[in-house]
């Protein structure tokens, strides 16, 4: 074992311990961000009791979503290229990658501020068109640009505590990123409620803690890995472009962007399928989406975990301490899913009820959509784990096809089929059957890679 491993605690530390120490940090922080997300929305519905808030910024969550997925996929290959050359012993070319990524998140939030800001409305306008009403579309598209343009021009802070947070992660220093999102997540939940109510700025109100609670996160970020982060310097010379380098990092972390990005179309065009079905159907699934995140972030906190420890002992050329690894990730990431399906399954009526919606609409969509997407989840534990391993070993493209086959080739086809029925109850099962196809291809990839990658490693390492 080399010198650089017995250094980091990737190369040495017990795998579950390992696993757990680098994933539960992010897991909390992860679930801190769900909260905040669903507290927006326990906000916003509480506005007005025809609830335009709320579907407005259930619209905007696609766009919003998308600066989210170009933040978070450069900060993948951010991180698994990071570890790897920690793993290999090269730290110069660990800071070189450091400095490149500020160089991508300073031109990702230059380009999001301007041309998120000139396509809000004309992006609402096209999401609005099967909304009847004249005066409530028309409102819904105020709220929504007004939502947006926050979002998009204060973004600074969120790419960069995104930037920051993976240098932590990638050196094993999770609980510092951690506390990066803890404080910014804090300053949300507690200013919500004041910029939207008691400063009266509704839509706008929740924008401005959101945007103010990034800026505060990136600060903190920045101060935490300036001084406690010492394996990775940050290093103004090399935030030059380096297109080598730049192309290393796109090579990780591009799928993860374009997974990412796939989501907020695919979210985009399902809003669009499901509008003229039910007038509670937009809100439903924007309400889903944030009581999935209490599920899912946990799971990706384990990814997340895994990425590094894996592209670390890659590395190393470790093969039991990556298949370890592995082993405890799909049983942790299984185990969490099942316990979300559960709840979904037992109680969609009270999660809905968080929401001020109205016995109509929970009886004729809510509890149906819950319980039925919510099978997705029997499924989906496995294939987050294996697009970990393949974001670590450098097969990020095959993490990309597992997006593209289950978001674009079955889910929505399978969505808008289903809608000609004309039963809303009946498109939400596209979801199940997307995720099943989603774990087929899973599984086919990593009998793949297991045969091409790991298994060529020797067991005496």
């Amino acid at each position: 074992m080399n010198s650089a491993v017995k250094e980091n605690k990737m190369g040495y530390m017990p795998e579950n311990k390992l696993l757990l120490n680098m994933s539960i940090p992010m897991m909390l922080s992860m679930l801190i961000q769900a909260l905040y997300n669903i507290i927006d929305g326990l906000f916003v519905a509480g506005i007005s009791p025809e609830q335009h808030e709320l579907t407005a910024v259930n619209l905007a969550f696609p766009a919003q979503n998308l600066m989210i997925a170009v933040s978070v996929g450069v900060g993948v290959g951010i991180n698994a290229l990071i570890s790897r050359n920690l793993g290999i012993g090269n730290r110069d070319k660990a800071d070189k990658i450091a400095g490149q990524g500020m160089f991508l998140s300073i031109l990702s939030y230059i380009l999001f501020s301007i041309g998120g800001s000139l396509l809000a409305r004309p992006y609402f306008e096209l999401m609005t068109t099967d909304i009847t009403d004249a005066l409530a579309r028309e409102a819904v598209i105020d709220m929504g640009v007004a939502y947006l343009r926050i979002c998009f021009i204060a973004s600074f802070g969120l790419f960069c505590q995104v930037v920051h947070e993976k240098y932590m992660q990638a050196t094993g220093k999770t609980t510092l990123s951690m506390v990066t999102q803890l404080v910014g997540a804090i300053f949300n939940i507690i200013f919500d409620p004041i910029f939207i109510y008691v400063c009266g700025m509704g839509v706008a109100g929740a924008a401005l803690a959101t945007v103010c609670g990034q800026i505060l996160s990136g600060v903190v970020g920045v101060l935490l890995h300036h001084y406690k982060n010492r394996e990775v310097r940050l290093k103004f010379k090399y935030v030059k472009p380096d297109t080598k380098i730049i192309g290393e990092i796109f090579k990780i972390g591009l799928p993860s962007i374009l997974m990412n990005s796939i989501g907020s179309f695919m979210t985009a065009a399902f809003n669009k399928i499901i509008m003229p079905l039910s007038e509670y159907a937009v809100n439903i699934f924007g309400i889903y989406f944030k009581l999935q995140s209490f599920v899912f972030m946990p799971v990706f906190g384990f990814n997340n975990g895994m990425i590094s420890i894996v592209s670390y002992n890659y590395g190393a050329r470790n093969k039991k301490r990556m298949l370890r690894t592995i082993k405890l990730g799909l049983i942790y990431a299984v185990s969490f899913m099942l316990f979300g399906f559960a709840v979904f399954q037992i109680f969609p009526e009270a999660l809905l009820l968080m929401f001020n919606l109205s016995d109509e609409a929970i009886a004729t969509v809510g509890i149906y959509a819950l319980r039925t997407i919510s099978i997705s989840f029997i499924f989906a534990g496995f294939s987050i784990i294996c697009s970990a391993v393949f974001q670590s070993l450098g097969y990020s493209l095959f993490s990309m096809f597992v997006a593209i086959g289950r978001q674009l080739v079955t889910l929505l086809p399978v969505a808008f089929l289903l809608s000609l029925t004309g039963d809303i109850n009946a498109v939400w099962w596209s979801y199940p059957i997307a995720e099943f196809v989603c774990l087929i291809l899973s599984v086919a990839f990593y009998i793949y890679i297991y045969k091409r990658k790991i298994k060529t490693i020797p067991d005496d390492v």
